[in-house]
């Protein structure tokens, strides 16, 4: 291996000569205590930066094995050491002058939520930070002196201060893992006192503004209804009491601007653990839940929604549905079928981003339009079947019909963002009953296989095309957290409400590519089956595809099954088998 002196000498080599001469620089080199990879050289000053990472073993990094030792652990240590790699990185970014992207020194950034990282990763043996530096020029000649700076005097403060325990707050480090071990601990719960989630009683729901996520100043702290109280014993912080949602049909009602929607969107983001301080960190949500709404033009690709839609005027085949341009209801019908087929067991809809037809059909409109006349079975008839023939939940914010109220297990009203257990007082008005609740699964053979049948996926093959390619490559493109293009075709996850990071949505391109050279290469397997593939790779190893587990660009962040079966079904390249 090359050492920190030969790094240095060819450094002076290349001072003043044409910018791509800084690709001889490629390679690993050791410093005093850790190696330094120089894995990819941008091409020129105004191109993508320069792709680094530090090694560090774990005997010098010396992190004690208990912080790490299960994987909650691991990956919220690892987040924390992102932040405070990355605040180093800052403060010495732009140091180094020079043209274009000369100086920056950055790493994934991150936000109020807790996500597995390629940026950093660690284990028993070794710490790998991955990050960017602009090699610095004057104008597109190599300014040695100043990437000399960056190399060995600010990376090795960066490490130092970041990397190693000892320079580290060690009582802030155990926190971390306590809150972890603590949120973990909730979500094991859940399972256990069969609750879709858990909202901890004084957790901060509202958010500063549209454009920040960072909790709201002097909002109003969430308070559990008696009647669904739920005390904890968390192996840190003790005892804790909030709101448990019990499985089945749960209702959240209330008046406009209540935080009934604020409630439905804490819960959307608490299949994410959140950092101290967030407001959010006690709340906890079925990690498989799902984000439902209606989605105007989304792309489907051969889905079987004929749960939802059958018997169209057009003929068109609703058991293998595809359309460039989805309406209101087909195209949250697809939803609700993919989140299905991705294994959630609860789906979280807002009435608000709803399509009506496809929600509820009144019994005026019943009496006018004739059932043989309305090809969409809307959800309030699909709902209880759902959960007590698939044990799949829902949770539903309603603010303008009452339809739902005959089949809701639970009733939450919001009133200036307090809420309230009304389930008693709605049945007293309206005189119905208690929802029948049958334990999920427990339908006779022959009915869950017959309710089974209409959301059934299995068998479905696709195929790909000649994927275009340019040396050799299918060409990649991220358009920030909403989209991306894989070849000449566009993906548009706007409406994926439950992707919060661009890394998530890197991560997702890459598995869309993958996934489409696999179907090239073989089209005979079905793609359910290559999708569980993709999703046991990413639980045992970390974001990334099969196959390149060592090679990992260091910008990409956990995705949920969830997230990956709604991405293939918005991909236009596909046809069916």
């Amino acid at each position: 291996m090359n050492t920190d002196k030969e790094l240095r000498t060819r450094l002076q080599r290349i001072h003043r000569k044409s910018y791509p001469a800084y690709k001889d620089l490629k390679g690993s080199y050791r410093f005093p205590g850790y190696i330094l990879h120089i894995n990819h050289v941008q091409g020129d000053p105004f191109a993508a930066p320069s792709k680094l990472s530090v090694e560090l073993a774990q005997s010098q990094a010396g992190f004690p094995e208990d912080l790490f030792d299960k994987k909650y652990k691991r990956i919220s240590l690892q987040d924390h050491l992102i932040r405070i790699f990355g605040k180093e990185l800052s403060n010495c970014s732009f140091h180094a002058g020079g043209s274009g992207k000369s100086g920056l020194m950055s790493i994934s950034r991150c936000g109020q939520e807790v996500l597995e990282r390629t940026a950093l990763v660690m284990d028993k043996d070794r710490v790998l930070a991955r990050f960017e530096v602009g090699f610095p020029a004057n104008g597109r000649s190599i300014n040695a002196p100043e990437l000399e700076k960056i190399l060995f005097r600010y990376i090795p403060e960066c490490v130092k201060k970041a990397l190693c325990y000892k320079s580290l707050d060690p009582k802030r480090i155990r926190s971390v893992v306590n809150l972890a071990e603590d949120q973990y601990f909730i979500r094991q719960e859940l399972a256990k006192r069969n609750l879709v989630a858990f909202v901890a009683n004084g957790s901060v729901l509202p958010r500063e503004s549209g454009v920040s996520d960072k909790p709201m100043k002097n909002a109003v702290a969430f308070e559990s209804p008696a009647s669904l109280k739920t005390d904890l014993s968390l192996p840190h912080r003790g005892k804790l009491a909030g709101m448990g949602i019990p499985r089945g049909i749960t209702l959240i009602v209330g008046g406009g601007y209540h935080g009934k929607s604020t409630l439905l969107k804490a819960l959307e983001r608490g299949v994410y653990d959140h950092i101290a301080g967030d407001g959010r960190e006690y709340v906890i949500t079925d990690r498989t839940a799902m984000k439902i709404r209606a989605e105007d033009g989304r792309a489907v690709s051969h889905t079987n929604i004929s749960a939802f839609i059958n018997h169209l005027p057009n003929g068109k085949d609703t058991v293998d549905f595809s359309t460039e341009d989805a309406s209101g209801s087909t195209s949250q019908a697809a939803n609700v079928v993919e989140a299905v087929d991705s294994g959630a067991k609860a789906l979280l809809i807002d009435e608000d981003t709803s399509a009506t037809n496809f929600m509820v059909r009144d019994e005026l409109m019943q009496s006018v339009i004739s059932a043989d006349m309305e090809p969409i079975t809307p959800f309030i008839d699909q709902a209880r079947t759902l959960y007590e023939k698939m044990g799949i939940s829902t949770v539903l914010v309603a603010g303008s019909s009452g339809a739902y109220f005959s089949i809701a297990d639970h009733i939450l009203q919001m009133d200036t963002y307090r809420a309230y257990d009304i389930t008693d007082k709605v049945r007293k008005i309206c005189g119905i009953r208690a929802a029948g609740q049958t334990n999920p699964g427990s339908a006779g053979t022959g009915q869950a296989s017959a309710a089974n049948n209409i959301w059934s996926q299995e068998g479905r093959c696709l195929r790909v095309g000649r994927l275009e390619r340019r040396h050799d490559q299918i060409k990649l493109k991220q358009f920030g957290r909403e989209s991306f293009s894989i070849g000449r075709e566009t993906v548009d996850l706007k409406y994926v409400e439950q992707i919060v990071d661009t890394e998530q949505t890197t991560t997702l391109s890459y598995i869309m590519r993958y996934v489409a050279e696999q179907l090239e290469k073989n089209p005979k397997p079905e793609i359910g089956r290559l999708l569980s593939e993709v999703c046991r790779y990413m639980e045992d190893h970390g974001p990334g595809v099969p196959g390149k587990q060592a090679g990992q660009p260091g910008n990409l962040a956990y995705v949920r099954p969830q997230e990956i079966y709604a991405c293939v079904n918005r991909y236009r390249g596909f046809r069916r088998k």
